[in-house]
């Protein structure tokens, strides 16, 4: 609910703090900015030991379930481009004010006008990477592994040029209506590929799949000169895709790259 008179604003305060003094004895309550409509975006950084930080541009990463990303893409369809050269220069200062090396990202909340937050950063490789190493032509492991071995990267902001569009569906083992895991055995599957799809996995047809991990089975990421391009490859790939044996959100991917919206 969204509050807009000064009077309802207190009373709601006052309605809470009472309830934080009577579950624990302390009043106290903390006030968040509301975001309204937010996106979750987020920029893609490698940084070497000479102090040369460059941005990789910005991941779309809203489309989420249970706070959990679901469909990346990238660029984001929503960003222009005085909003996202601010994004990846705020992230690069970022990084080298804690003198970070190696490849991260950095994550932001953005409102409906644009306003970004950071909420975290990953020093780490993302799930979502390929998105990124697809239009920028980047292998960003290899510039991991390179930065590790001699300390520098011979990458500067100029070279970054991203081309087209790409889009990554993370296909996971679980029902598609009640998203409870969907452990077992793959007893048949056939994989996407063809002109602008790459496939990353590791499964194949007798691979059980354990009910103890992270339910990724794969990612198809598909890559096209627009972003209508990109989703009508991503649906064609999705479409000759398929597992037997266990469940997978697979339909969930279909259902919403096929929403008009």
């Amino acid at each position: 609910k969204i509050v807009k008179n000064e009077n309802e604003l207190k009373k709601n305060l006052e309605l809470a703090k009472k309830e934080a003094e009577q579950s624990f004895g302390n009043n106290e309550v903390y006030i968040e900015k509301y975001i309204q409509n937010p996106r979750h975006i987020e920029i893609q950084i490698i940084a070497d030991s000479a102090g040369n930080t460059v941005y990789l541009g910005e991941r779309e990463c809203s489309i989420q379930r249970r706070h959990q990303k679901v469909i990346e893409e990238a660029p984001s369809p929503f960003l222009d481009s005085k909003t996202r050269k601010a994004m990846g220069e705020q992230a690069v200062l970022l990084a080298k004010s804690v003198d970070y090396k190696s490849a991260g990202t950095v994550e932001f909340i953005v409102d409906k006008n644009k306003n970004f937050y950071f909420l975290e950063m990953n020093t780490r490789l993302q799930v979502e990477h390929p998105v990124t190493e697809v239009v920028t032509g980047i292998d960003i492991i290899k510039e991991q592994i390179w930065i590790a071995f001699s300390g520098e990267t011979a990458l500067e902001q100029n070279d970054i040029q991203p081309r087209g569009h790409a889009i990554e569906c993370r296909i996971n083992a679980e029902d598609p209506e009640t998203l409870q895991p969907s452990p077992g055995v793959i007893s048949k599957m056939h994989t996407a590929g063809g002109f602008g799809i790459r496939y990353d996995s590791h499964i194949y047809g007798g691979y059980y799949v354990p009910p103890f991990y992270d339910s990724l089975l794969a990612k198809i990421i598909t890559q096209a000169n627009t972003r209508k391009s990109a989703i009508k490859r991503m649906i064609s790939a999705l479409d000759e895709f398929f597992v037997e044996g266990i469940k997978t959100n697979q339909p969930l991917h279909q259902d919403i790259l096929n929403d008009e919206i």
